[in-house]
């Protein structure tokens, strides 16, 4: 028996049988060979293999809501990865549902995100004309994009939970997928407040005294009252949830940080020249095919130029972006020799 299947058999004894358990994965999309060496089970490959790609490294220069801060201590993509990533756990481990597969949902759930956040996304869907989603990139990211082309080959609830986290897709079928949904909102909404603090956008007096009196009037407050209401409700109830009164305040808070600072003119003043640098690079690449780095030249064939120019503008970091911007479209200063 191999140390893999060994963990395989503690999952039954330890997990609840509402749980996905790792060896009743509904597989890859490309067999793979089992040896007797194996020692992870199938969703920890899978953690590691997100972890370990190019495009979560790039995470770390990617906008979360501000663009390039200049403080040391603003949350980017790479960090509120991490942070729903804990929160996720925190609750599966808690409800005794599989914690490596909820770890491997959230690592790759924002992989697709474009740099400068939702306005790239703006930008993205403006020049394709179809609208650009950061969960069905995030997708072809491990399907597709990843390995130069070959992609990570992941379990199917990995990825299915990776399609699902967004409001706006088909709920993940495992609790598992389900519970780094609510996660991210979790993450995001009190992360983002944090944030919006630090830049003088938000003060703690701003947070509507309804919503304070629910969810606790700190940011570690709020994500204890959140995380562990889901936690107790869903034992009590047999449904993954909150209480109504928690739910209704979190809500509420979505609404006000969407109408304080996700539509702050302060916080997205520079919004539309992220789109414009954007814009630009795209029609760039269009008209100059040759200038595409060599690992994206085989996508054109089968995919087309503008579906591959996407791919690789979407990838891109904001740092990246900004220097690919300036090389192509900002003149040098002459060097002027004595």
């Amino acid at each position: 028996m191999t140390i893999r299947e060994q963990l395989e058999q503690e999952e039954h004894l330890r997990l609840s049988s509402h749980a996905q358990f790792s060896d009743a994965s509904r597989g890859r999309p490309r067999a793979e060979p089992e040896t007797e060496n194996d020692v992870r089970t199938c969703y920890q490959r899978d953690s590691d293999r997100i972890l370990h790609s190019k495009s979560f490294r790039r995470l770390m220069h990617k906008t979360q809501v501000f663009l390039q801060p200049e403080g040391d201590h603003y949350r980017t993509r790479m960090t509120h990865t991490l942070e729903v990533a804990r929160i996720a756990r925190t609750i599966t481990r808690a409800l005794r549902l599989n914690e490596d597969l909820s770890e491997a949902i959230a690592f790759g759930h924002d992989l697709g995100h474009t740099p400068f956040g939702h306005a790239g996304e703006v930008a993205l869907t403006e020049v394709m004309g179809t609208p650009f989603r950061h969960n069905e990139q995030s997708l072809r990211v491990v399907d597709i994009l990843e390995k130069d082309g070959a992609g990570l080959n992941l379990t199917y609830e990995v990825r299915m939970g990776i399609l699902g986290h967004s409001r706006s897709s088909r709920l993940p079928e495992t609790l598992e997928g389900q519970i780094v949904r609510i996660s991210d909102q979790i993450a995001y909404i009190n992360h983002d407040i944090d944030d919006a603090m630090r830049a003088g956008i938000l003060t703690d007096g701003d947070i509507p005294r309804e919503i304070a009196d629910v969810l606790g009037e700190s940011h570690r407050d709020r994500i204890n009252t959140l995380v562990t209401n889901m936690i107790f409700h869903t034992l009590s109830s047999g449904e993954l949830g909150m209480d109504p009164e928690i739910s209704q305040a979190m809500e509420a808070l979505r609404a006000f940080m969407f109408e304080r600072v996700y539509k702050n003119p302060v916080a997205k003043g520079e919004e539309s020249k992220a789109r414009r640098i954007l814009q630009e690079l795209f029609e760039y690449y269009l008209r100059h095919p040759d200038a595409l780095p060599e690992d994206f030249q085989p996508q054109i064939t089968f995919e087309g130029m503008a579906r591959t120019v996407c791919d690789y503008i979407a990838g891109m970091t904001d740092k990246y972006a900004m220097y690919k911007y300036s090389e192509l479209f900002i003149p040098t200063a002459w060097q002027v020799r004595d």
